[in-house]
């Protein structure tokens, strides 16, 4: 079996320069957990998940520093504050740049490898050009093999 008989053809993706905001409008209207982002010709450089996007947010700890001592204050900022001072910066800032990919052509085996040795939730499908051309998920694969095999055995 290969990569184009699970992969899925509609691929909402984003480029880098999109706000976090724009971004979480996206993940909420589509109904998606992650995205690849590719520049103006459709080629991947990068990829954003929900889990990439909650680690953001996460508040920080601050420190600070005096010129007598060192005093660490463990407050933490709150989550409001740290949504209205991020969800105006680039998407750039939390993209990931090392991207595993698959192709098309590609036994489906790679994608199982890949989702279970690193814990993805979706692999970009790319052309020989590093073009976006799909995406495959973990529940792609479990809906297709249950369709394609056990749903049909069982007939």
């Amino acid at each position: 079996m290969k990569i184009q008989d699970f992969m899925i053809t509609d691929v909402i993706s984003v480029q880098e320069d999109i706000k976090i905001k724009d971004l979480l409008k996206s993940f909420v209207d589509h109904k998606i957990g992650g995205v690849p982002v590719v520049d103006e010709n459709a080629h991947l450089i990068g990829i954003i998940s929900d889990g990439d996007v909650i680690r953001y947010l996460q508040p920080d700890g601050r420190t600070i520093y005096d010129a007598f001592s060192m005093v660490f204050i463990s407050e933490k900022e709150g989550l409001r504050h740290k949504i209205e001072t991020s969800i105006e910066h680039n998407s750039s800032e939390i993209m990931k740049k090392k991207v595993y990919t698959v192709r098309p052509d590609d036994d489906i085996e790679k994608a199982l490898s890949i989702f279970s040795r690193y814990h993805f939730k979706k692999i970009p499908v790319v052309d020989e050009s590093n073009k976006v051309i799909g995406v495959i998920s973990r529940g792609d694969i479990i809906r297709s093999v249950y369709n394609k095999v056990i749903a049909e055995s069982d007939e």
